[in-house]
């Protein structure tokens, strides 16, 4: 009977080993970490990779523009990493910058501004510090003329680079006889 008992006590330990095992086998894994905050921070950066890429990209326009040149849509052999872009295009930023507040006769237009009048000279028939005429702004400065009004409420590089424009149509500094011989300009 101890035989007996002692093989009983023993089934029933392992039973309950068993049991134990299976209960444990079975239980739920616990649950995993939620995705949303693994990839919202992705979207979240990559939102502010493109925020930064817009804003030097902006920038090259609004430069591009006022220099009368073709907008830069993308980047000629564009690199693939995001920091890379956003560096290439914050370096493309500062160099159209750089050219744009340097016109090609800035010397001149400012010699020429010298004799002529005030950078926000309002006085018809003639505006701002080159003395344009509203043909003058309509062919040259159309889009500045539409959105800002005349010469006179243009920056001064603004002014100058239509300027420039009329100067690259092939008109040179004749549009301003008296002040370009005083400049020695012709």
């Amino acid at each position: 009977m101890h035989q007996k008992l002692t093989r009983l006590f023993a089934c029933a330990c392992a039973l309950v080993v068993s049991l134990a095992a299976a209960t444990t086998l079975r239980a739920e894994p616990p649950p995993e970490p939620a995705t949303t905050t693994e990839t919202a921070e992705p979207e979240v950066d990559q939102r502010e990779f493109q925020r930064q890429i817009d804003r030097y990209r902006h920038e090259v326009w609004r430069w591009q523009r006022i220099m009368g040149n073709p907008l830069t849509r993308q980047l000629q052999n564009a690199p693939v990493a995001v920091e890379a872009k956003i560096a290439t295009w914050k370096q493309v930023a500062s160099e159209i910058r750089r050219r744009a507040q340097n016109p090609p006769h800035k010397r001149e237009w400012l010699c020429i501004h010298h004799f002529e009048g005030a950078w926000n000279d309002p006085n018809p028939p003639y505006y701002g510090g080159l003395q344009m005429d509203l043909g003058f702004q309509r062919k040259y400065g159309r889009q500045l003329l539409g959105t800002k009004g005349p010469a006179n409420h243009w920056t001064p590089l603004e002014q100058m680079w239509v300027a420039e424009r009329a100067h690259r149509a092939g008109r040179g500094f004749y549009p301003w006889p008296n002040t370009a011989r005083y400049c020695g300009l012709i």
